[in-house]
């Protein structure tokens, strides 16, 4: 199996502690966060009153008692209270550490200890969310594979490529579903308690999966709430790089041409869009799967990172500038899903949204290489040229393996952060209701199986007795 290449452009991330809103820094295998400070929180040495560098005098200095600073006795009275103060703070700490920890205890304590100077008004009541946490913490993989895995996306998800097509799919305009597509590998790999339920589809945009929902063509009602994990790769067909690719090779002259730059500011529009649509299908993946790992895919580097010279009508700056495209695009995904997940972590919720870098996944065989892991382009027949086919720049059956090696990293090792599940959706799923969420509510086939179901037939009492008769 390929392994995965280091050193990914895009694989440097922000650091969470400033993109994550509300994440703590956690032990591993700990919920209580680290403290900052020298000794857990001993305190320094050398300081205090009275006692070595820093330390202040009693008043009774050279001059002896009584001569204090201007103001007379003042400063002492003010020591004195400081004094009586920490002192009931003292006692104020043993008590609550003596006695039961009750609202009704803390303000009769702090009555008995401050004279009678009690709260004007009742200690609010303890909030729900600081009551028992209905949350299981659970390690990377389990969290991914207590339920269904549902895998969403474009052509690259389908596995459109690497040949070894489900038949129902392989025809024109069809969703061309791979044996040999990361989903199907990752789900021969990991021990789900539920199963695969594969949807992803070629050709497909993200602007199609918000459009489709509540139709029998929708890929996101295919997730159900006992889906532990669902893979999404989507949004090269909202960005048309096909199409973008299409209009760099097929040009006059084939040499060095601006025609593939001239392209930028129509693709930034479609990336501006797509951040927002990319948003919307999180929020409808995360609300009907809200334990869900949520793996978001980016897409891999086409093209060398060095272009040693042209590939067909592509020059060296050409293949920079898509790969350049890809990346930022890569970029937009991440951001996006650390968004995402930054509100998820936190609110306190359960699930995530995570990034998987595959931008490096091919690395020394993208198009161009000898032993490539993607499709090039279709020569036809003599006087047709170049042609840019379906499959053309997708991922072969290695390729595909590649990326699922990546997938199964993410998997194993989890996002930044620790995970739950909600502790009711464990305790109440079981093999049988897994089953009977695979496909999803609007599944035409489950749809079909109940109506073909025949009734039987109410028969009359008097057509009984007619039976009967001779």
């Amino acid at each position: 199996m390929p392994e995965p290449v280091s050193g990914d452009p895009s694989a440097s991330e922000p650091a969470r502690g400033a993109d994550r809103a509300g994440t703590d820094r956690v032990r591993e295998g700990s919920d209580t966060a680290v403290p900052d400070g020298p000794g857990d929180g001993e305190a320094p040495h050398g300081g205090g009153p009275g006692g070595g560098p820093g330390g202040g005098s009693d008043g009774d200095g050279p001059d002896g008692p009584g001569h204090d600073d201007e103001g007379g006795g003042r400063p002492r009275k003010r020591r004195r209270s400081r004094t009586a103060v920490a002192v009931s703070l003292v006692l104020v700490l043993v008590a609550t550490l003596a006695l039961p920890f009750t609202r009704d205890g803390l303000v009769s304590l702090w009555c008995d200890v401050t004279g009678g100077v009690c709260p004007a008004e009742e200690f609010p009541p303890i909030a729900e969310d600081e009551g028992a946490d209905q949350r299981t913490r659970m390690k990377p993989e389990e969290a991914a594979l207590w339920g269904n895995y549902v895998a969403l996306g474009d052509s690259y998800s389908s596995g459109d490529g690497a040949g070894g097509y489900d038949p129902a799919t392989a025809e024109s305009g069809g969703c061309w579903r791979s044996e040999n597509a990361y989903p199907e590998v990752v789900g021969e790999e990991f021990d789900f308690s539920g199963a695969l339920a594969f949807y992803a589809c070629s050709s497909h945009k993200g602007s199609e999966m918000i459009d489709q929902l509540g139709t029998p063509e929708s890929q996101i009602d295919r997730v159900t709430e006992n889906t532990s994990l669902v893979t999404l790769g989507i949004g090269g067909n909202d960005l048309g790089f096909i199409p973008v690719l299409r209009t760099c090779m097929m040009r006059m002259p084939l040499l060095e041409s601006s025609v593939c730059v001239e392209q930028e500011e129509d693709v930034e529009k479609r990336m501006d869009t797509f951040e927002k649509t990319l948003t919307e299908i999180l929020g409808e993946v995360r609300d009907r799967a809200p334990d869900a790992r949520v793996l978001v895919l980016g897409y891999p580097r086409l093209f060398p990172e060095d272009p040693p010279g042209m590939y067909y009508t592509l020059t060296k700056s050409d293949q920079l500038w898509l790969n350049g495209l890809g990346q930022r695009f890569n970029e937009l995904i991440r951001d996006v899903a650390y968004r995402v997940d930054g509100d998820v972590y936190g609110s306190r919720g359960t699930g995530s949204v995570e990034y998987v870098n595959t931008f490096s996944a091919l690395t020394g065989h993208e198009v161009s290489a000898e032993d490539a892991w993607l499709n090039g382009i279709v020569l036809g027949q003599l006087g047709e040229g170049l042609r840019v086919d379906r499959a053309s720049f997708h991922p072969t059956a290695l390729g595909q393996m590649s990326i699922a090696e990546r997938v199964r990293l993410q998997i194993e090792k989890g996002p930044e952060r620790v995970l739950y599940v909600s502790r009711e959706t464990l305790d109440n799923v079981d093999q049988e209701q897994l089953m009977s969420e695979l496909g999803g509510p609007l599944d035409p086939a489950l749809n079909a199986e109940t109506s073909e179901a025949p009734e039987a037939p109410e028969v009359p009492d008097s057509a009984s007795d007619e039976a009967g008769a001779p």
